[in-house]
């Protein structure tokens, strides 16, 4: 974008969305483990998501041998592209749910299927055993950690970057993978500088990575960046337990969270995080002037998610160059785009697609071009209390 600030593209996948990165391989090596195992049982895969992670997840399971695969999703909490994504999707080991509520409600339901013994129990009678294709799936993970080694390469290759000078990532996220896989890469050896987590209004873990307090006892908003729509951040488990060291530590606290709706880590344990990341947070109103400065200064197109993540960078600047994590396709969202460009959106999101088109001369990805032609096939829309019911069906 310019001397100092880098943009990682990870959304030329099949689905346009960063997900594709790692929901490409991990099916695959699932099924890899799967017959290294033997194991003579049908796996069944339950999919919460926010918008991003449901659509890559069936692309990639869909007409797997021995595997099927649920997705839920908070009904009216994704965009239009990304609810179609959902729905039309082909494959006879696929199913799709829209559940009432929001985000947390639809992975709470899920985790509480994989911590049911009733479920296990039924499902080992009948020869199935349950697995995830979200970030709370190790092997989701595993793969996004490449790509910040890449990113790092590409800049020392390019000369922008001397070998071994630290290198700040911004990341916009809600459940703490992407930016977690950052992470892991900095403990492996990479010279990373500060992990600058990004938040939308939902900023709860913006307060926590600045005062050790995690409190999701507020007001739950759905924003123009929806996949960031969450207030249970599943991977920021992972790393209080590898900053604290202690599984009786994160135990407690999480038993608070469970209980009380937040919790408060010790300073030696917010001193560690603070080391490794930075934070901020921007609304549906910052973001949408910064799609509007990025397309009219650097003539460079962006999505919502991605428009924050600019937000964020800017207020933390270091000496380091920053490199920004573009998470999604702009026209996965372009009605919200097109009206940061200053434009009347039309109430069609394909009606929106072509008029960004034109606005801006960036080809439309055919994958989501072509939703509007196909059938949907799932509609059902369910209360969070039966997902055990659809897992079990």
């Amino acid at each position: 974008l310019n001397d100092k600030e880098y943009i990682l593209e990870l959304w030329h996948g099949p689905t346009a969305a960063f997900k594709d990165m790692a929901l490409q391989l991990t099916p695959r090596l699932l099924v890899k483990a799967i017959q290294k195992l033997q194991l003579d049982k049908e796996v069944i895969i339950l999919v919460a998501t926010s918008g991003d992670t449901g659509k890559a997840a069936l692309a990639g399971y869909a007409g797997l041998p021995g595997i099927e695969i649920e997705v839920f999703y908070p009904d009216a909490g994704t965009s239009e592209i990304q609810r179609l994504q959902m729905a039309t999707q082909a494959g006879d080991n696929v199913s799709v749910y829209a559940v009432n509520g929001n985000f947390d409600d639809a992975q709470t339901g899920v985790k509480r299927v994989f911590g049911d013994a009733s479920v296990a129990e039924e499902l080992e009678k009948r020869n199935i055993c349950l697995s995830s294709a979200n970030s709370i799936n190790w092997g989701r993970l595993v793969p996004q950690i490449v790509y910040y080694f890449y990113a790092y390469f590409r800049l020392v290759e390019q000369g922008n970057v001397a070998w071994g000078q630290p290198v700040d990532f911004c990341v916009p996220t809600g459940n703490f993978g992407d930016i977690l896989a950052g992470y892991y890469a900095k403990q492996m050896g990479l010279p990373v500088g500060k992990l600058v987590c990004a938040s939308n209004k939902n900023n709860v873990l913006t307060d926590f990575i600045k005062t050790g307090t995690y409190d999701a006892r507020r007001t739950f908003y759905k924003t123009t960046s929806p996949s960031m729509d969450i207030l249970i951040s599943s991977n920021l488990e992972r790393l209080l337990y590898h900053v604290s060291g202690s599984s009786a530590k994160v135990a407690g606290w999480m038993a608070d969270l469970a209980k009380t709706g937040m919790y408060t880590v010790d300073a030696e344990t917010l001193a560690r995080i603070q080391a490794s990341f930075a934070c901020g947070c921007a609304d549906d109103t910052a973001g949408a002037a910064e799609i509007n400065a990025r397309f009219e200064q650097d003539n460079y197109l962006c999505d919502t998610h991605t428009a924050v993540a600019f937000c964020v960078a800017e207020t933390v600047r270091s000496a380091a160059p920053m490199v920004v994590l573009s998470t999604a396709s702009p026209y996965k969202f372009p009605r919200d785009v097109l009206a940061a460009l200053g434009e009347t959106a039309p109430e069609s999101d394909f009606a929106a697609m072509a008029a960004l088109n034109v606005k801006t001369g960036c080809p439309v990805p055919a994958s989501l071009s072509v939703l509007n032609t196909l059938p949907v096939r799932f509609n059902t829309v369910i209360e969070p209390a039966a997902i055990r019911d659809a897992a079990l069906k």
